[in-house]
């Protein structure tokens, strides 16, 4: 069970993201969770298309479960759409922040849920909660070069590009720092 309660946005709820998510995410394309919204208890819809690109990481997740303490993925959230009850995203951290309290984070909606500024809305919420954590000093990013509507979430979030970087998966990026206001 989740012991961290849900953030709540205007259109939003992000829940942590807990292992009976992604067990449930790895066994089946789509299901149905009873989550705490809040306070009230209903169902949350999981859609084939959610998590998207993080779905990869999910076993490595689950590993790491078996060795915590908690039932939660640390630093890491399900996005769920306040009216219809649906998985539309995650954002998260890539690991704790290291000795001088830079942590990266990561995040995606799924295809249905884009251009409607809901990563903006949970980054906003997201952002406020992981620089309240004890350690974190930095947060970072980075984009693919030319994905323009992931640049604009984190220039509406208050991050700066910072550099460059390469990945196998993604090629050239763009690195990004949080300049320390939200906007």
């Amino acid at each position: 069970m989740s012991s961290t309660p849900p953030l709540p946005t205007p259109r939003l709820w992000l829940l942590p993201l807990t292992r009976p998510v992604v067990e449930a995410r790895l066994r089946h394309e789509t299901f149905r969770l009873s989550c705490d919204l809040g306070g009230q208890t209903v169902p949350v819809h999981f859609p084939p298309a959610w998590p998207g690109d993080l779905l990869p990481v999910f076993p490595l997740f689950l590993a790491d479960l078996h060795f915590g303490r908690t039932d939660e993925v640390p630093g890491s959230w399900t996005l769920v759409e306040r009216a219809s009850h649906t998985a539309v995203g995650t954002v998260g951290t890539k690991g704790d922040p290291d000795a001088a309290g830079t942590v990266e984070i990561g995040y995606g909606l799924t295809p249905q849920a884009r251009g409607q500024g809901l990563m903006t809305e949970a980054g906003r919420a997201f952002l406020t909660w992981l620089l309240a954590r004890p350690g974190v000093r930095r947060v970072t990013a980075q984009t693919a070069r030319g994905n323009r509507a992931s640049e604009r979430v984190l220039e509406k979030l208050g991050f700066v590009r910072t550099g460059q970087s390469w990945s196998v998966e993604d090629g050239p990026l763009t690195v990004w720092t949080y300049a320390g206001h939200l906007s």
